[in-house]
């Protein structure tokens, strides 16, 4: 009886996983998606937010500190 337990245990796992496997193929074809990168963006992400991003705003803070740098 332990032994039947134990083959029934590995066989639901050895389908479980090969079906895990088959449905992330499936997704992977559908979408079209692969795992080679396009160079042509060098890894950058543009986003479509209509805000714009500020990086820098020139302040007496900023000054002081650029000049100590120096």
């Amino acid at each position: 009886m332990q032994k039947s337990r134990r083959e029934f245990a590995k066989k639901t796992a050895m389908i479980t996983a090969g079906a895990a496997a088959i449905a992330g193929t499936s997704v992977l074809a559908a979408t079209g998606e692969s795992s080679v990168q396009d160079d042509s963006n060098n890894g950058v992400v543009k986003g479509s937010s209509r805000n714009k991003e500020i990086l820098y705003k020139k302040t007496a803070a900023w000054e002081a500190y650029y000049k100590n740098a120096k």
